[in-house]
């Protein structure tokens, strides 16, 4: 895969410890204990432990984030940020991310009056962010920490790196605790828990797979290292596990393992050049494999799909998920 794409991957995808793709254990919800790393786990509990307001917190990754008053102004430098805000009834002062355009979030014409941050994912302009008086700014710790030292002192920056569905669960109460908004966070984290389990109970026996990527040279989603693949294990047979930054699958060994579902994220670098699905149909092992041949190929919003990773943003890859696997 181009250099390009891998490093944007890198923050679309989860679980970037040092800066690059890596495996790692998450914790259980209920129970404390280390997941399995294919990410299936124990069954989803629906209990939701109230949330208290507060004007401090230390998050799942142990970064404290201490604050006078509940912040009105956030920017929003991941997509994980803007989600936790919709779900929270707030919009963004401004933002990075692509993914308030989606019809479940504020829709194109809303998302349309939020100023877009320039300098894009990568390289977010700190003057720019800056001119929007943030109480707070929110930004993925391997990509955005290098701004920190610029921030301090005009405004609070809160570096976040999700590994999972419970950490990004995690997030939403913490911030649902600094901004006082403690209603909406336990609404939205028992409706994200509530999808879960119902699509845990409903259980497919179909092979499923996520392939990402923005021409022939594909990457496969893996719950190691992906927040949405993370939820896959409970919903579906994906016996896909991550071979490290250098590593991914061929399309032998794809059509060896009889994929019934794919779900394919085209990842675009500047003008969108067509969809990863067509690109890959060029390849004659393409047309073998079973979900091809079976009309089973969907195209998803890699805005949602891979950046999300919030509650909003995981309920709808769950509904699209099970609604494809049925």
């Amino acid at each position: 895969m181009p250099r390009t794409a891998l490093r944007v991957r890198r923050w679309a995808a989860i679980a970037v410890l040092g800066g690059l793709l890596a495996g790692c254990g998450t914790t259980g919800d209920e129970t404390g204990t280390a997941e399995p790393a294919a990410g299936a786990g124990p069954r989803t509990s629906t209990e939701v432990q109230p949330i208290k307001a507060a004007t401090r917190i230390t998050d799942a990754k142990g970064v404290t984030v201490s604050l006078e008053k509940p912040p009105q102004k956030i920017v929003c430098l991941v997509a994980l940020c803007d989600d936790i805000l919709v779900e929270l009834g707030m919009t963004p002062a401004a933002t990075n991310s692509a993914v308030l355009a989606h019809p479940e979030f504020l829709g194109k014409e809303k998302a349309a009056k939020v100023p877009v941050v320039p300098g894009g994912f990568l390289s977010p302009e700190v003057e720019a962010i800056l001119s929007h008086r943030p109480d707070l700014v929110i930004g993925l710790e391997d990509t955005h920490g290098k701004l920190a030292p610029a921030l301090k002192g005009a405004t609070t920056f809160w570096p976040v790196q999700p590994g999972s569905w419970k950490d990004s669960v995690g997030y939403l109460r913490d911030l649902a605790a600094l901004t006082g908004r403690t209603a909406q966070g336990e609404k939205a984290e028992k409706a994200f828990r509530t999808r879960l389990a119902e699509a845990e109970e409903a259980k497919s026996d179909k092979t499923a797979l996520i392939v990402f990527g923005s021409d022939e040279n594909f990457g496969v989603a893996t719950p190691e290292t992906d927040v949405a693949a993370g939820l896959f294990p409970k919903i579906s047979h994906y016996p896909w596990k991550s071979r490290g930054v250098d590593g991914s699958y061929s399309l032998e060994e794809i059509l060896a393992r009889d994929v019934d579902v794919l779900f394919v994220e085209t990842l675009s670098f500047g003008t969108p050049d067509g969809k990863l699905s067509d690109k890959l149909a060029k390849n004659p092992l393409w047309s073998r494999i079973p979900a091809v041949k079976n009309g089973k190929v969907i195209e998803v919003d890699s805005e949602v799909w891979a950046k999300g990773r919030g509650t909003r943003s995981l309920g709808i890859v769950l509904d699209e998920a099970t609604a494809a696997l049925r």
